[in-house]
């Protein structure tokens, strides 16, 4: 499993999910903390969206399944998924190995940019941890 890290680039949702914002604002790659996978335990299955879903800020939009539990993964803005992580479904352990790098999920076009204003910093995230 990956070391705890809260990557500086990043804004983060209080329900443990990333948004890394991408071409100058209009897309969002998104995926689960460090914090969400060590709280799952192994991943043992991701249930990927269909590209061509909206999915809404604060709303569920796809599970993970790990030993212990499936678990509603919640989007941190909304959009529309363009882009899905195809490799997960054969190897679903890289959300546990590498959350923010290969284990990303799904990369959205982004409806409401301005959303992200309302999303946490590294630095606010990893102090509603220990809150």
């Amino acid at each position: 499993m990956a070391q705890a890290s809260y990557p500086e680039d990043l804004l983060y949702h209080s329900e443990h999910d990333w948004a890394r914002i991408e071409d100058d604002g209009a897309h969002a790659v998104l995926g689960i903390t460090w914090y969400a996978q060590d709280s799952l335990g192994e991943v043992v299955f991701f249930d990927p969206p269909e590209v061509g879903l909206t999915v809404k800020k604060d709303e569920p939009y796809t599970e993970v399944e790990s030993v212990k539990a499936v678990s509603d993964v919640i989007a941190p803005l909304s959009g529309e998924v363009v882009e899905v992580n195809s490799a997960l479904g054969e190897n679903p352990a890289m959300i546990n190995e590498d959350p923010y790098g290969e284990g990303w999920l799904v990369k959205i076009s982004l409806a409401d940019p301005a959303e992200r204003e309302q999303l946490l910093d590294a630095a606010a995230y990893r102090a509603s941890l220990s809150g």
